[in-house]
């Protein structure tokens, strides 16, 4: 049975939840602050947490840095607010979707199943296709159907690995950069731009028409499977 966090103070749509999720077997615990939050998850420590970013005693986006600090659970936001930069922040705190309301629960529903689905193939799966490519995250290798090695750079390595290491999930621009480049690079977009196209010419077959490393505009990359 996967354990969930739903933390909204709405009671209605807290309602809705914890009748709908219960109804399709997940266990189900409750917060409706922030702190609460943070104490239910340590009690219960969850497989998947459902976060309102506008709770009454400190803003979401903090909750989430706070759950990264010890857990590595899909973080499904959901929250009124639709402005681009609210949406970005949250990416970057550690979300891993975000799902505007109003929503329909079965929506909600198949967001959930494709955060636990990828969170599984993150953990269980060192080696993932791309296109005609196999990349070996263990060995550090990639290679192409024919058995010939794919060449590349430290930086192109890099960057691929922090992709498929988080199938599906959408990485913001600053996540790519920081991870990548580390601390004062945020605002090097050119850098990662650059290193995407030639990411996708080494390993789409297609790279003007890319199927797996694919560019969300205004928002940032995401790797799918």
């Amino acid at each position: 049975m996967t354990r969930v966090l739903v933390v909204d103070d709405e009671p209605q749509i807290v309602r809705a939840l914890q009748i709908n999720l219960k109804a399709r077997g997940y266990e189900v615990h409750l917060a409706g602050t922030g702190t609460s939050a943070l104490k239910v998850a340590a009690q219960h420590p969850p497989e998947l947490v459902i976060l309102d970013l506008g709770l009454p005693d400190f803003d979401g986006v903090d909750v989430i840095r706070g759950l990264r600090g010890w857990t590595d659970a899909p973080i499904l936001v959901l929250s009124g607010r639709t402005d681009q930069t609210d949406k970005v922040e949250a990416l970057d705190a550690g979300a891993d979707d975000y799902v505007t309301k109003p929503f329909g629960i079965d929506e909600l529903l198949a967001r959930m199943r494709a955060v636990l689905r990828r969170s599984n193939v993150a953990q269980d799966q060192p080696v993932v296709t791309v296109g005609g490519a196999v990349v070996d995250l263990a060995a550090k290798r990639v290679t192409l159907e024919s058995g010939e090695d794919v060449r590349l750079t430290p930086t192109e390595w890099h960057l691929l690995e922090v992709l498929v290491r988080n199938p599906g999930k959408l990485m913001s621009q600053r996540q790519l950069l920081t991870e990548v480049w580390g601390p004062g690079y945020e605002t090097a977009g050119g850098n990662l731009r650059f290193y995407m196209g030639q990411l996708r010419r080494k390993l789409e077959p297609d790279p003007a028409r890319p199927k797996h490393l694919l560019t969300e505009p205004g928002m940032g990359y995401r790797f799918e499977p």
